[in-house]
């Protein structure tokens, strides 16, 4: 995941060289391979295109979806604020009728109507945030799909805030650090000025692990896996199950799927 500081400016260089150097396309991608050589290599998880689903009546027990949320921060070194409007968010909890307005209406499922759900960056196929970030912080990973960051390259612009249209980014007005309740070293924590997200748990898949929230989900309320697998359990159940995605009249094609 991490690229340090000098590898940083020195994308920044060849980046500011412009045409006289290289194309940014091709400095994003040989950034790309630094993060991945850096990664552990043994056993990973792939998949040619990584998706969740997220079976929504499951979630109806909310100290479920609590768990989840918990896990995906301790092991992300996610800070606590305890301001609203500073909150940092990876994975977080939206009712109803806010995370799908578009499927809401008066005769839906009450049990439904009035529950939240677990909802985080949809890794669309199509991410509004990449085509707006100036700096490629953020870049939708080929092989599988996942729209990684790159926390050293952010220079906290917040247009791929504004670009989002899930609210899936925060951004760190103040240095998260002192804010983190337990500090999981295994990840790296951010600082002030920049801007984070969920990366599908990228780290731990290069590690043959899934994701922290999918461990932490009870009764496979959450489900992670290869849809472009026809035998994978996310491609099982959106055969047999109806379902449906936040926003899809946008045409940014998210690849987290909710069980109605």
């Amino acid at each position: 995941m991490s690229v340090d500081r000098r590898k940083f400016l020195k994308f920044a260089g060849l980046a500011a060289l412009g045409a006289a150097a290289k194309p940014l396309a091709v400095v994003a991608q040989e950034a790309e391979q630094v993060v991945d050589s850096s990664l552990p290599q043994e056993n990973p998880l792939t998949a040619k295109r990584w998706a969740m689903v997220i079976d929504m009546q499951k979630c109806l027990d909310h100290e479920n979806v609590k768990d989840c949320a918990q896990a995906c921060h301790e092991a992300h070194n996610v800070p606590d604020f305890g301001n609203p409007k500073e909150e940092i968010k990876w994975i977080w909890m939206e009712d109803f009728h806010k995370a799908f307005h578009e499927q809401n209406h008066e005769y839906i499922d009450e049990k439904l109507h009035h529950a939240k759900f677990p909802v985080l960056c949809n890794h669309c196929d199509n991410p509004p945030c990449v085509k707006v970030c100036p700096t490629q912080a953020t870049w939708k990973r080929e092989q599988d799909g996942i729209v990684m960051m790159d926390w050293h390259r952010c220079i906290g612009c917040r247009y791929c805030i504004v670009g989002c249209p899930y609210g899936s980014r925060s951004f760190n007005w103040r240095d998260p650090r002192p804010h983190i309740k337990k500090i999981n070293n295994e990840f790296p924590t951010r600082s002030r000025g920049v801007v984070e997200k969920c990366t599908f748990c990228e780290e731990r898949l290069s590690q043959g692990k899934i994701p922290a929230c999918v461990e932490a989900a009870k009764d496979d309320a959450i489900v992670f896996g290869d849809l472009e697998d026809p035998e994978s359990k996310v491609r099982e159940l959106l055969r047999s199950r109806f379902s449906i995605r936040r926003k899809p009249q946008l045409g940014t094609q998210p690849e987290v799927y909710y069980l109605v």
